[in-house]
């Protein structure tokens, strides 16, 4: 049977790199259609999700359209997960693993998350970040990398890689080259990474190059400037994705882009030129994969990229042999997961692994059941909504647990709570990166309670009993409600 990269016409072939998302927990008339017309595939997101038995037969109905499917997934565990998106991650996140410390357990839970993808009928995951966690006021990385330094993030980027593709699941290392040190969303804007090639070498692109040395399948791009490479994000970049991710680095998979119809480019580039302009420079720029799936696209977004793809090859702008290259490397990311069967989610490695993250200062224990307020803040576009909050992972172990749910601004609440329990616990979410949380803690620094970050822990200087979790996940919530009980 042939595959839609191997048919000659740039029509077959610009369907065949384009991987949207859509809305809903079926595959739409529209998009099945595609797919058997040759699309190259998908990416699910939580508004996708059910359960895992729900998503098996959401890949079963696509691979039914068309053998060699592209179904791809943004699951990078902890905060950023799409299979749990209803009840918190059964893993930690990566800054949680890299605060562990222990790359075999990093291959063990990126394993577990393989054969539970698998199972789903997932054949790439889009994980794991290979950015750095590098500054403060960083609004969009944060816990999804595995540590700040890249000696030490490195070895567990390649254990995840190793452990995520044991069970054929593609990898995906992510956002080139590195957007930890950015201090603006590229969801939203366009970031310029304040480095020199040196610094990159020496910095950000240490953990793609233990990635690449791992096998991983897949790399994706980020919309992101660095100077010395042009004024162009490295999504539209040929210096960034041929001379030095493919040329430098000798990575030999697919390139993936990140959604194109993100601020960065969409608001920067797109403004004048429209998506479809957008879709033929990333592949001009050594781009196989193009992701259009942030939003729940229709299929006149398609037709847009189809029509200017098709048309940057009939005026020249585009080669056909470029073109082929790309749907060849985005069809062999299609290959079906080893066979796996769905079960119940077994939390038992998480809770591991998340137990082993804790960093504890201080004495925090309970003189007695405690009132547990979780401060609620906007998690991070990346993220999106979902279960968080300590309160009733303590009301299940401690009888007589008051939860409270808060905003920043309801430090009279808590006052007024507060003098009827013995403990109090604080729950937060990256507090040094929101004033308003930061003036709560002040407003309740008379109280001698027990805080509990969940985000990067920032700068340490209340000096009270604190559990730093390093991850909003389910497990990682229950192991500090755990060491608290």
């Amino acid at each position: 049977m042939s595959t839609p990269a191997t048919q000659s016409s740039p029509e077959k072939l610009a369907e065949a790199v384009l991987l949207p998302g859509f809305a809903g927990t079926t595959a739409p008339d529209w998009l099945r259609r595609r797919i058997a017309g040759g699309l190259g595939g998908v990416v699910l997101f939580g508004r996708n999700v059910v359960d895992d038995e729900q998503v098996a037969a959401l890949t079963a109905q696509l691979r039914g359209e068309r053998d060699g499917v592209v179904v791809g997934i943004d699951e990078e565990g902890g905060d950023v997960t799409r299979l749990d998106v209803n009840t918190g991650s059964f893993v930690p996140g990566p800054l949680a693993l890299g605060a562990a410390d222990d790359p075999e357990l990093t291959t063990a839970v990126a394993a577990a998350l393989g054969e539970r993808l698998a199972a789903c009928g997932v054949t790439l995951n889009l994980a794991p970040c290979a950015d750095l966690t590098l500054a403060a006021e960083d609004p969009i990385i944060g816990v999804r990398a595995f540590g700040s330094d890249p000696a030490k993030a490195s070895p567990h980027v390649a254990a995840y890689v190793t452990g995520l593709q044991k069970y054929g699941v593609a990898a995906c290392a992510k956002h080139f080259p590195g957007h930890g040190a950015a201090t603006e969303d590229s969801h939203v804007a366009l970031p310029v990474l304040p480095r020199t090639v040196e610094e990159l070498h020496e910095i950000e692109l240490v953990p793609f190059a233990a990635a690449i040395r791992a096998g991983v399948r897949s790399v994706m791009s980020g919309h992101l400037v660095v100077r010395a490479w042009g004024d162009e994000p490295a999504t539209l970049n040929r210096t960034a994705l041929t001379d030095v991710l493919r040329g430098e680095l000798g990575f030999t998979g697919a390139v993936i882009t990140d959604a194109l119809e993100m601020g960065a480019v969409s608001g920067a580039y797109g403004r004048h030129d429209g998506l479809g302009r957008s879709a033929v420079r990333a592949l001009a720029a050594g781009a196989d994969a193009l992701c259009l799936g942030g939003a729940a696209f229709e299929a006149e977004h398609l037709d847009a990229c189809v029509a200017a793809i098709v048309a940057a090859v009939a005026a020249g702008e585009l080669r056909l042999e470029r073109l082929a290259e790309a749907a060849a490397r985005t069809a062999a990311l299609g290959t079906d997961p080893a066979p796996a069967s769905v079960g119940p989610v077994d939390r038992r490695l998480g809770l591991e692994a998340a137990r082993k993250a804790l960093r504890v200062q201080g004495e925090p224990r309970l003189a007695g059941p405690p009132l547990v307020v979780d401060v609620q803040t906007e998690p991070t576009i990346a993220a999106g909504p979902m279960p968080w909050g300590l309160g009733a992972h303590l009301a299940e172990l401690v009888p007589g647990t008051r939860a409270l749910t808060v905003t920043p601004d309801d430090a009279d609440v808590v006052l007024e709570a507060a003098p009827g329990f013995r403990s109090v616990v604080v729950v937060t979410r990256e507090a040094h990166r929101h004033p308003r949380v930061r003036a709560l803690l002040t407003a309740l620094s008379g109280l001698d309670f027990i805080r509990v970050e969940t985000g990067v822990p920032g700068p340490d200087g209340d000096g009270g009993a604190r559990i730093d979790t390093f991850s909003g996940s389910w497990v990682s919530l229950r192991a500090a409600a755990e060491h608290l009980a």
